[in-house]
């Protein structure tokens, strides 16, 4: 759901049920040699093998950037020169290596540093990013050395956001916003009126829960716009750990579907200087956002849907309804509090603002917004009159979408973004990359290649990275003009010959036709790299219905999806299909199961399914399983229950199995407001696993972490409680203190117990007693 891979403590594996019995004729007993080599398959060994595959582009500068090279001999950090188009070593990694070594008390390889980013900093030093934490690196010194950066500056332990300027970090205390100074580690308290769940700038949407915070500093790093949010009144949500003695309990807010009372926020601005706090005339707003469910929808934290003027006078922000069918553009004058709404649109379905990022912006110099909107079946940009908040033209039209906005240049009155479906014969899951004028005309297709490009920007937009790969094909890294795409000079071009010596074969794209036989569906199968087609194969449908995402993992390449080809390897053929339903294709996709959030694009994996049963005579459609994780989970035993004599096996892992159990924010969204109807019943009742258990005729397997704080354990537990009262046999497997994310030791044993369970109950093998993964330490 929210939040698909969590780290996790696993004290040890609770297995309720036995095994299913298995299929009556027992073929071949697999051996612990046949899941090594099947292992040999996970990312963990497969993408080392991968040679120059450029990794973590970031420009340090308008004319320089940095990125991690790799090859046989470990990761190369290297420093490329826009103008000459020469790289060269970043900085000394064995020196680095060493000084970090010291500074964390723990051994860093100088081919593994594991640095996530670095600058430079005004005095020459490195500013390292290490997992958590930042470091100070002397690598000019007679003996270099790194400091925490955190401690030499005194600083407390909360995270902070830092200011344009860099010279202080906002962060969040005892519910109130507090500055710090970045140079000293002065602490300056910023609001008073802060108290337990109605505080400053806090972080929780129920799923998604962190102690970061949640604002958006002026470009002048005087002013600060966040909000206090309201959880008083929100219910809670609750989960014990599993230990020796007293249980901890674990309690936080979490609103659910239909709960009179959710989570409200009442924007503010604060002066930082003056420490005073502006609230905003108007009521309080939804805890929503334009691009996500959370009003938060970044990794790292964030606030999408707020835009500051360049002079910080105004400032821009979106308010979403609960049911995000409804958007107001409004703009706050940052002196008085005083709101005005602009602009205003209504869907029938859900608004999203794009695919990847917040696609809106305020230019408060010609009065003017752009505005993304799917109003015509597909995501285009238009140009707004903040002062009559009249359209007054489109900038893109026409099919295919705007996925990401990565630069607009008022001046030049041009925008670059990333496009799908938007160049006939291409691949519509393909990223592309285009420049626009704000006033309209055909974009410009910077990116020819009938590839999937990843594209990093330069500070000043002059400038482009471009990585371009298919499923098939690895990638090949450029630097572009923006102005027309031309090449200015290769980074890198990857070489998979140490992959395909390891035995590595390639997935196979495919296409079917959806529920309706009209539409293309796009997928990718997985086959046994020693592929009989005399034989026949059991298949298993590898599931996340979204609507938020899909089943296949990108479209860019990669040397393993999930556990995909190394399952296949066991002698199966494993599919992922993108169904109806699932985005970056038309509105009228996304859409096709809205209210009705039970199809989970179960009808396309039946149609997608059958169609390659009958074009290929080695698929075995009397074997076939599936398995998903959290969405996929709820899929999995879904399909079990609604399609009981086509689908023989699931493996459900953490399934949100009934909706009014899981927060309100992302099932409002794609199911719509609970509403009960005259006989009792909600719009949410026939939406529930639960309630077709009895239907259960296959062996299903479901897991869970019983710490799961974004899709509660008790989800299941409604499932297995249908189960046992209509008498069904089922298996289950619970991972004590584990949360949505397993962890290293429970995601492996998960792994290990999901084979055996495909290649006992649908393939009719006898697995291996025992098989330890060999999972590297870094």
């Amino acid at each position: 759901m929210g939040s698909m891979i969590g780290n996790s403590r696993l004290l040890g594996a609770l297995v309720l049920g036995a095994l299913s019995t298995g299929a009556a004729a027992q073929a071949r007993t697999l051996s612990a040699d046949d899941y090594a080599k099947a292992e040999r398959f996970l990312a963990y060994n497969t993408m080392p093998l991968v040679d120059h595959a450029v990794q973590r582009v970031h420009w340090l500068d308008d004319g320089r950037f940095w990125y991690v090279d790799h090859d046989a001999s470990g990761d190369h950090y290297m420093l490329m020169d826009a103008a000459s188009g020469k790289a060269a070593p970043a900085f000394d990694q064995a020196k680095l290596a060493a000084a970090l070594g010291k500074a964390t008390g723990k051994p860093v390889k100088a081919d593994k540093l594991g640095v996530r980013d670095y600058s430079i900093a005004a005095d020459g030093r490195l500013d390292v990013e290490l997992g958590e934490k930042h470091y100070l690196c002397d690598l000019k010194a007679a003996e270099p050395g790194c400091g925490d950066k955190a401690a030499l500056a005194k600083t407390g332990k909360e995270p902070g956001v830092l200011s344009p300027d860099k010279k202080s970090e906002a962060f969040i205390r005892d519910w109130n916003l507090w500055l710090r100074d970045v140079a000293t580690g002065k602490e300056t308290r910023l609001t008073t009126d802060g108290v337990e769940n109605f505080g400053y700038a806090t972080d929780n949407a129920g799923w998604k829960h962190t102690d970061n915070a949640i604002l958006v500093w002026s470009p002048d790093s005087k002013q600060i716009a966040t909000f206090q949010q309201d959880q008083r009144k929100t219910g809670d949500m609750y989960l014990v750990t599993t230990n020796v003695g007293h249980p901890k309990l674990e309690q936080w807010k979490y609103p659910l579907v239909g709960d009179k009372d959710i989570t409200m926020i009442e924007r503010v601005i604060i002066d930082v200087a003056a420490k005073k706090t502006l609230r905003l005339k108007m009521p309080p707003d939804q805890h929503r956002s334009t691009l996500c469910d959370d009003v938060s929808c970044g990794p790292d934290g964030g606030w999408d849907d707020v835009k500051w003027a360049p002079d910080g006078k105004t400032l821009a922000f979106v308010s979403t309804s609960r049911d995000h069918k409804h958007e107001w553009f409004r703009i706050a004058d940052a002196k008085t509090g005083a709101v005005r709404t602009v602009f205003e649109e209504v869907v029938p379905t859900y608004y999203e603002s794009g695919n990847g990022q917040v696609n809106w912006f305020y230019l408060p110099e010609t009065h003017e917004a752009i505005w993304f909107s799917e109003r015509n079946n597909w995501g285009n940009l238009y140009l707004y009159d903040l002062n009559t908040g009249k359209l007054k033209h489109a900038i893109t039209t026409g099919e295919g979408n705007v996925t990401e906005v990565l630069k607009v240049d008022p001046k030049s009155r041009t925008l670059w973004f990333r496009g799908v479906g938007r160049e006939q014969g291409v691949n519509p899951y393909y990223q592309q990359f285009y420049k626009v004028g704000l006033d309209g005309g055909k974009p410009t297709l910077l990116t020819p290649e009938a590839a999937d490009h990843t594209v990093t920007l330069s500070p000043d937009g002059k400038l482009f990275v471009d990585a371009y790969s298919t499923t098939t094909t690895p990638p090949v890294t450029v630097l572009r003009s923006a102005d027309d795409g031309h090449e200015v000079a290769q980074v890198a071009k990857a070489d998979i010959g140490r992959l395909v010596a390891n035995g590595w074969v390639a997935p196979v794209p495919f296409t079917v036709k959806g529920r309706d036989g009209k539409t293309d569906l796009y997928g990718v199968m997985f086959k046994p790299s020693h592929f009989d087609p005399k034989k026949k194969y059991p298949i298993v449908d590898y599931v996340y219905p979204g609507p938020q995402t899909g089943s296949v993992r990108g479209r860019s390449f990669l040397p393993s999806h999930g556990d995909n080809q190394a399952l296949a390897e066991l002698g199966f053929i494993v599919v992922a299909i993108d169904g109806m339903g699932t985005p970056w294709r038309s509105k009228a996709f996304h859409d096709a199961y809205f209210g009705n959030i039970i199809d989970n694009t179960l009808p396309d994996q039946v149609a997608g399914l059958k169609e390659l049963g009958k074009r290929y005579p080695w698929i075995d459609l009397d074997r076939v399983g599936m398995w998903g994780h959290s969405g996929g989970g709820n899929a999995t035993a879904g399909a079990l229950f609604q399609y009981p004599d086509f689908f023989k096996v699931g493996w459900a892992e953490s399934g949100n199995h009934d909706n009014r159990n899981y927060e309100d924010d992302w099932a409002e969204k794609w199911q719509g407001l609970l509403v009960v109807g005259k006989d009792g019943k909600s719009n949410y009742e026939d939406q529930a696993n639960q309630n077709m258990a009895k239907n259960l005729k296959g062996h299903l397997m479901l897991v869970h972490g019983t710490m799961d704080d974004n899709v509660p354990p008790y989800q299941t537990l409604l499932v297995v409680d249908a189960l046992i009262k209509a008498n069904k046999n089922f298996d289950m497997l619970l991972i004590p203190n584990a949360h949505h994310g397993y962890g290293k030791d429970g995601t492996l044993y998960a792994m290990r117990r999901r084979w055996d369970y495909f290649v006992h109950n649908l393939a009719g093998n006898t697995p291996p007693p025992t098989f330890d993964f060999t999972m590297p330490k870094d």
